[in-house]
This record gives structure tokens, C-alpha cells and sequence, in this order.
């Protein structure tokens, strides 16, 4: 169920965001059995200075309980066929990208308009990315801040990260469609 989203300013970027955080949460709910919940903590100015979006809580083969940390990131621009990974949050403070310094455990990259959730394990895909980010395009974005209308913006970099690199050099990402109202995992072989 794709949502039709405003085209234009804030309400356009916070509602990318707020389904990608349902979808994610949806996900976790309805398709690990082992979960016990799940917290949305993006407004708790604790986690942000980790830039951790969600708290997803299981239950361990043991029984113990763990707490997951997970970063998600919406994303529209399915058919690049790309990542965008954030190096500079805000180039003119010069404050680094959310990718290079997340705590999470997981991001969860969602591709709105298509229902496709990547779930890329941060141990893994962060320090492949350190190593290779000289491989990549360097971009930058605006992000609309302030009361719509008024031309306010900062600038985010980031590197164009082509997913069929990451799919093939990074193991134990796994890819998952939402079809019907059911998550479907994909091949990582059918997607290369």
C-alpha cells in the first residue's frame, strides 16, 4: 500500500520517513516470531547522537531478551538502483553522516514507493564501506527545514552505493518485498 505523499518541502520528507518507521515495524512485528516489541525512539534526543530509530526487542533461542538498536532510512529513488550512504549529515556544520557513526545493530533501508525492505547488517556493510567509499559518487541532497515555504535547507552528502555491489561483496544482507500485506524474503542471487 503505497502511500501518495506531498512532492514538495517537509510533509514530503518527514512522510518518506514516518512509512519507512511503520513499514520497518510492521515488518519486525509480523514476520519475526521472536519479537517482543518494538520502540520507535527517532524523537528521544538520546538516541539520536547514535542515530538509532528503533529499539527491537526478542527473545533468544535461551529465552533470554535482546535489544536490537536499528537505523532505517526511507528512500523514494528505487529505480537508481542505488544506495545513498550519508557521509555529512550537514556539510555547512560539517557534522558527520549518520552511516559512519550509527550504533545500530541493523539499517533497514526502505524503498517506499516499491515495498522493499534491505536489511543490511552494520558490522558488515560499514567497515566494507570505509574501505571502499573511494569506489563510489559523491552526492549531495537538501533537506527542507524550518516552516514550509520559506526556502530553508541544509545539505547532506553522501556516496551513490550501487545495491548489486553491496549484494554481492557484503554477506547476510537479506532483501524482503511486501506483497498483499505479507513480506516475502527475495533471493540475493535473483537480485544480482
Amino acid at each position: 500500500m503505497a502511500r501518495k505523499l506531498k512532492q514538495h518541502g517537509i510533509g514530503y520528507t518527514s512522510g518518506i520517513a514516518q512509512a519507512a518507521a511503520e513499514a520497518v515495524t510492521d515488518f519486525l512485528i509480523s514476520t519475526w516470531p521472536q519479537t517482543v516489541a518494538v520502540h520507535n525512539v527517532e524523537e528521544i534526543e538520546a538516541y539520536q547522537s547514535y542515530d538509532v530509530d528503533l529499539l527491537w526487542t526478542v527473545v533468544e533461542r535461551r529465552g533470554r531478551m535482546r535489544v536490537i538498536p536499528i537505523e532505517i532510512k526511507g528512500d523514494r529513488y528505487h529505480e537508481t538502483g542505488n544506495y545513498f550512504f550519508e557521509t555529512i549529515s550537514n556539510e555547512s556544520k560539517g557534522t558527520p553522516g549518520c552511516f559512519l557513526y550509527t550504533q545500530a545493530k541493523w539499517l533497514f533501508y526502505y524503498f517506499v514507493e516499491v515495498q522493499r525492505l534491505h536489511c543490511l547488517p552494520m558490522a558488515r556493510v560499514q567497515p566494507w564501506f570505509v574501505q571502499h567509499l573511494d569506489r563510489f559518487d559523491e552526492r549531495r541532497t537538501s533537506t527542507p527545514v524550518g516552516r514550509p515555504g520559506k526556502g530553508e535547507y541544509y545539505v547532506t552528502v553522501g556516496r551513490l552505493v550501487p545495491i548489486q555491489t553491496v549484494l554481492q561483496e557484503v554477506e547476510g544482507v537479506m532483501v524482503f518485498e511486501r506483497r498483499e500485506d505479507l513480506w516475502q524474503r527475495l533471493s540475493i542471487d535473483s537480485l544480482i
